[in-house]
């Protein structure tokens, strides 16, 4: 997945978004309302975490004017106060749902997996193409019955590609779910990690699921021509 955090507060960002890295996915943070205005259109964020105190314009606000661009990736929001008035507020706005500070690393987690699922009638809490598995909960990965050890990022690439299996997902699309803005988008990066996969998902198990579309990008097939 791909997160935006909204967050003025250094420390609060900088811990959202060590742990959400560990966890393997791609974040960029925004420190006001208004970058995220601009932020969010930008790229394809999977989920936005969102805090309702900022400077300039409120969490609210933001969420208001997010909608109204017509960016519908889940919100989360963060608040100090759990009044059912904010909760109200917040929903009426567009969010999808609430955590209250303080609040358990763990629980941020499971909530923006929730979210992202909930998008999608179509996406389980386990993914299966073929007889490859992918766990996002648990960051593990089957093919078959054999387990596959994945870096945190070759994780994030195969979960892009089994999110939306027998498509065509460009360069640009695998960078911008696995990937933050700090990535060079003229490198070859995304090719050196469809390498790293075929060796570890394909290769010992004689299938070639990740199908190179020349002149369009990549495609995990459905048939892995075992």
């Amino acid at each position: 997945m791909r997160v935006l955090i909204v967050e003025d507060e250094l420390r609060m960002a900088s811990l959202i978004r060590r742990g959400l890295v560990e966890e393997g996915l791609a974040v960029d943070v925004a420190r006001t309302g208004e970058d995220a205005l601009w932020m969010a259109p930008a790229s394809e964020y999977d989920a936005i975490v969102l805090d309702v105190m900022l400077p300039g314009i409120s969490g609210f606000e933001t969420c208001r004017r997010l909608r109204t661009k017509g960016i519908w990736a889940p919100v989360l929001m963060l608040t100090a106060r759990d009044s059912v008035e904010d909760r109200v507020t917040g929903l009426d706005m567009g969010a999808d749902d609430y955590v209250v500070k303080p609040f358990a690393f763990a629980e941020l987690l499971a909530r923006l997996r929730a979210l992202v699922r909930r998008g999608d009638p179509e996406r389980p809490s386990v993914l299966e193409v073929d007889d490859l598995k992918l766990d996002p909960a648990t960051r593990r990965v089957w093919r078959g019955s054999s387990e596959i050890k994945l870096s945190n990022k070759e994780f994030a690439v195969l979960e892009t590609f089994m999110r939306r299996p027998d498509e065509v997902l460009t360069r640009l699309h695998l960078l911008e779910h696995a990937w933050d803005f700090a990535y060079d988008n003229k490198s070859n990066i995304v090719d050196v990690y469809i390498r790293h996969l075929r060796r570890k998902i394909d290769q010992p198990f004689g299938r070639a699921s990740i199908e190179t579309v020349r002149g369009a990008g990549y495609r995990l097939r459905t048939d892995s021509g075992a």
